[in-house]
């Protein structure tokens, strides 16, 4: 007999390795599927928040204007909050994206999330930054898979032009 000893793995050695990252892996997978779903619908709010910010900004900016709406193409306002949203700047102060309006961003939502809005007119801002509208303006996201976890957001717009976010339980 030899008395070097050998270098490097058996084969029973590594099929114990991959078996044990193969459960390991199996157990932290559903786990991570609930870190994602949340980190989207953040991030979806964050990016709905931002639009809210900049439309009101600008809003006040060129004293004449401005909103965020639901948008399918980026350049009319149909009321579809799930395909993508899109802040706009008032040129003629009538409170209505219209073809000499300047649209400010486009965002398209992640097909995993679900979102609702209002009407297609969505969120405007008078000169002052103030919401135009008496009745509430809110946004609402979450995973199309929720299985009653608290991945539900609602980002509402009160009358001032300010943002609060609630975090709710799915239905």
């Amino acid at each position: 007999m030899s008395s070097r000893r050998s270098n490097g793995f058996t084969l029973v050695e590594l099929m114990i390795t991959v078996a044990v990252v193969a459960i390991l892996a199996a157990i932290a997978f559903p786990s991570f599927q609930s870190t994602l779903r949340s980190n989207r619908v953040a991030s979806a709010s964050n990016e709905v928040s931002g639009l809210v910010a900049l439309a009101r900004s600008e809003a006040i900016r060129n004293k004449r204007g401005g909103g965020v709406c639901g948008s399918t193409s980026g350049t009319t306002c149909d009321g579809a909050w799930s395909k993508g949203m899109l802040a706009w700047s008032d040129v003629d102060s009538d409170g209505a994206l219209g073809a000499n309006e300047v649209v400010l961003r486009f965002v398209v939502v992640n097909p995993a999330i679900t979102a609702s809005g209002p009407n297609a007119a969505g969120i405007t801002f008078d000169a002052r930054g103030r919401r135009v509208g008496s009745d509430a303006k809110q946004v609402v996201l979450q995973p199309t898979s929720c299985k009653n976890q608290a991945l539900l957001r609602r980002l509402t717009v009160n009358a001032s032009g300010q943002i609060s976010t609630a975090k709710e339980s799915c239905a």
